[in-house]
């Protein structure tokens, strides 16, 4: 048998490590694929998802703000998402403030990149004119704000867990925003599949590789505790309890199935994203199709 080699990508924190564990471990397969393990921070990979067509990954995480910007190249698929019910991404600063007293200083604000779901959310909730936005190291927006460098910052991953440990204040959390405004949960994170794998690797190719990344979230989600453990390598020091609470909010039931109102909740930011200009005209997602297996 020939053993096709794919790469697989995600981001440095726990529930996109626990994700994948079951794959990269072997606990599920597919006959005939093995599978790499590339771990960078979601702006790179939203970048190496729009740059050299010779660097592309397989199958990656990006943020959902990425991906009409990748389209001709990129499906999403179903399964995969980090999906926000209300919570999500924090705007904090050193002191308290309101939001209101903060946008009519035109703040500078540090975001973990230009591409990210959170960079365009904040857009959307101040106004892309209304402050100065500047891209910083995910890891370093606690440790910048709270030094006072910027007057403002966006975390993310499992600083919207450990912010107030660092003194820091929150402003308004984007997830509970958009649903006030959209009454959708805030789609974050999506894991994305090359389009051309039926032409590089064969006929039937894809509906393998989506299949197999959803056996691979059930299994993980049907032993939590295991997955939690593993995901301990990526937790920057979290502590098991911490990281366990970090993945149960973002690997949940849209992560194993974003169904048909995690599909609207993607097109209604990307339509008002578009309709703000912070997006090109025409905007849009394309899923990757279900495979039956993975269609309830």
């Amino acid at each position: 048998m020939v053993i096709q080699k794919l790469t697989l990508a995600h981001s440095p924190d726990p529930d996109d490590a626990f994700m994948w564990w079951p794959i990269f471990e072997g606990l599920v397969i597919e006959p005939g694929m093995v599978f790499e393990p590339v771990i960078a921070d979601i702006e790179t990979l939203n970048r190496r998802a729009a740059g050299d067509s010779s660097q592309l990954l397989d199958v990656t995480a990006m943020s959902c703000a990425n991906v009409p910007l990748v389209r001709e190249r990129y499906l999403v698929t179903a399964c995969g998402a980090s999906v926000g019910e209300g919570y999500g991404p924090k705007l904090v600063a050193r002191s308290p403030i309101t939001l209101d007293a903060l946008k009519s200083s035109r703040p500078r604000i540090a975001t973990p990149g230009a591409r990210t779901t959170a960079a365009l959310t904040l857009a959307l909730l101040i106004g892309r004119d209304s402050y100065e936005p500047v891209e910083v190291d995910f890891q370093e927006i606690e440790g910048r704000v709270a030094s006072g460098e910027f007057d403002a910052g966006v975390v993310i991953h499992e600083s919207q867990l450990t912010y107030a440990d660092r003194g820091l204040h929150l402003v308004e959390d984007l997830g509970r925003w958009w649903m006030a405004r959209s009454g959708l949960p805030l789609p974050l994170g999506v894991n994305a599949v090359r389009r051309d794998l039926d032409d590089r690797l064969g006929p039937g190719s894809l509906a393998k590789v989506v299949d197999l990344l959803h056996r691979s979230v059930r299994y993980a989600m049907e032993h939590r505790d295991e997955g939690v453990g593993r995901s301990l390598a990526f937790a920057r020091g979290l502590d098991a309890a911490t990281a366990g609470r970090f993945v149960d909010l973002y690997v949940n039931r849209w992560t194993l199935n974003m169904g048909e109102r995690g599909r609207s909740a993607v097109a209604r930011l990307i339509e008002e994203a578009t309709a703000a200009g912070l997006l090109p005209a025409g905007s849009t997602v394309d899923f990757a199709p279900l495979h039956s297996a993975t269609s309830v």
